[in-house]
């Protein structure tokens, strides 16, 4: 039978001592390894608050950039529209005072009484040949009579020449147009129910509607947004 040996007191503290080391380098490695994961959690937690924050910096530069682009182009619109209106402002006013002076200027058509009478006979036989009817009244002037008269005589013959029909142009002296009129003439028909305007300014309004796609043009240029021509 074995005997059992007491340990010395000595060979007690070797024992503790290899214990107490091995404990420690328990402790030690355990905590090493508690040290790893935590900076691996750490860098894992580090990157994902610094993937977050990148991305929220990212998505509020992106919002404010596109703020900034449509305030951009909000304000280049708006400058552009006032510009435009005020160009166009500018250009109707410049064609304004083209048909004012013009309007100004329709009573001088009449001083040359030779190219007046011309004028006469021309906007009476448009007026005849409207009408197509053997007679018609003629309203002018009082201070016109006379050349409307030799106008109307010349009219009477071209129209006859031109249709073989007689028409007569009979000059309304107890209803004249307006001293302060231009000049030209009314021509009435129908009974009495037909009216032709061929007054000065009545022509003057026609030539500013029909013509002024033309004289904008000429002042201005072709527009460059139209698409689409009579």
């Amino acid at each position: 039978m074995s005997q059992v040996h007491a340990l010395s007191d000595d060979q007690v503290g070797q024992e503790l001592r290899k214990m107490t080391a091995f404990i420690k380098q328990e402790a030690i490695e355990k905590a090493r390894e508690i040290e790893i994961k935590a900076m691996e959690e750490f860098s894992i937690e580090k990157s994902k608050l610094v993937r977050e924050e990148t991305d929220a910096i990212d998505a509020t530069y992106t919002k404010k950039f596109k703020q900034a682009s449509m305030t951009q182009q909000i304000t280049r619109s708006t400058v552009a529209n006032k510009t435009r209106l005020r160009v166009l402002g500018a250009r109707q006013e410049l064609l304004d005072d083209i048909f004012d002076q013009a309007a100004k200027k329709l009573a001088d058509a009449a001083k040359d009484k030779g190219k007046y009478q011309t004028v006469l006979k021309g906007l009476l036989l448009e007026g005849m040949y409207a009408l197509n009817e053997d007679e018609v009244s003629v309203r002018a002037r009082k201070a016109d009579n006379d050349v409307v008269k030799k106008a109307a005589k010349q009219a009477e013959e071209e129209y006859q020449k031109e249709t073989g029909k007689s028409s007569k142009v009979k000059l309304d002296e107890q209803d004249p147009l307006p001293s302060e009129s231009s000049g030209g003439i009314f021509i009435v028909g129908g009974n009495g129910k037909i009216e032709i305007n061929n007054t000065f300014e009545e022509r003057l309004r026609l030539l500013q509607s029909s013509a002024l796609p033309a004289v904008r043009k000429a002042l201005f240029g072709a527009n460059p947004n139209r698409k689409f021509f009579d």
